[in-house]
């Protein structure tokens, strides 16, 4: 009973504390870019519709000029465009008149070109960078842009964040007559106690979004556990099926990664949608800011010590040699 008043009115000085402490600052040192990259990527990806929708660009129809050109013939046309390279594969649109989209290889080297399906002329990448650039921004928030191998590392990820969100409320615990004053940044205080401040409050009311985003990230890197674990809750039998609980649960685990809840919550349509993604997005970036403001911390607490510790020892080994040479000189 006494650890427990302990902990509810000083908590700094118990060793659990100060153990979990440790395991904190390690484990958001060592994924803290990780968490820097999953966490850009994720707020991106919250509008990933809208961006592809601005980026794809209009489809481009060719003016008919004669017959169409075969499968063949414009495979020729590809390989005269490229040589070395080999035409694998052509797709057609439905509209007869729209560029015709062809893919080649060499190698490991591949392409993806549009060709005029009457003329056979190369119109440019069927894959347009912005697009590229979006694609491989979710295989990098999704898998590392490692296939199956990244997403599995990736789960791994999401448990540390998980770690890391559990691990933060104990330290954040400041005592019951001091925890009023931890919701807040504190103004007109030095930058070494606002940056404390912010990692505080930031991680006190990020809290809620930080383990929803930990949980939902392991359970689409990791889903056969979870389903497993609804299973052992609620066990499907005939009587269940289609109205179990757990069933809900996950249904919601992925939509609620992105915040994707439009048409899916009953009412929620334009304006609704817009509020959630930007309470989303915003909150997404937040482990980035407390890997920031906790890698500040770390500097000033461990790496700017030692670096005063080992300039101030290089001053007295510089004044060593000097006081060596002044009889000498002296002479």
């Amino acid at each position: 009973m006494r650890i427990w008043k302990r902990w509810v009115r000083q908590p700094q000085n118990i060793w659990l504390r100060r153990a979990l402490f440790q395991v904190h600052l390690w484990t958001g040192i060592g994924v803290g870019l990780y968490l820097l990259t999953i966490c850009v990527t994720g707020s991106a990806l919250v509008y990933r519709n809208e961006i592809m929708r601005t980026i794809t660009p209009k489809p481009i129809i060719a003016v008919p000029s004669g017959a169409r050109l075969t499968d063949d013939q414009l495979k020729n046309a590809a390989k005269r465009a490229f040589p070395g390279f080999q035409a694998t594969d052509v797709y057609r649109p439905r509209n007869k008149d729209q560029a015709v989209d062809v893919w080649l290889k060499r190698g490991t080297d591949s392409k993806k070109r549009l060709f005029d399906p009457y003329t056979g002329q190369d119109l440019g990448d069927s894959v347009p960078f912005g697009i590229w650039l979006m694609s491989s921004t979710l295989d990098l928030h999704d898998n590392l842009l490692g296939g199956r191998t990244g997403r599995l590392v990736n789960g791994v990820g999401a448990v540390f964040l998980v770690l890391l969100a559990l691990t933060g409320i104990i330290i954040w615990w400041p005592g019951i007559q001091k925890w009023r004053r931890s919701l807040i940044v504190h103004r007109r205080v030095g930058w070494k106690r606002f940056n404390w401040d912010l990692h505080s409050a930031l991680g006190i009311w990020s809290l809620a979004f930080v383990l929803l985003f930990g949980i939902t990230g392991a359970y689409l890197s990791y889903p056969d556990p979870f389903s497993e674990l609804a299973d052992f809750i609620e066990p499907p039998t005939n009587a269940n099926a289609g109205t179990r609980v757990v069933d809900s649960v996950t249904y919601w685990l992925a939509y609620a990664h992105f915040g994707r809840f439009a048409r899916r919550i009953p009412g929620c349509l334009v304006r609704c949608d817009a509020t959630l993604k930007v309470v989303w997005a915003a909150f997404e970036l937040a482990p980035a800011a407390l890997f920031i403001t906790g890698a500040l911390m770390w500097w000033n607490r461990v790496l700017d010590p030692l670096r005063r510790t080992a300039k101030h020892r290089k001053a007295i080994r510089q004044l060593s040699r000097v006081d060596r040479r002044l009889p000498a000189e002296v002479e």
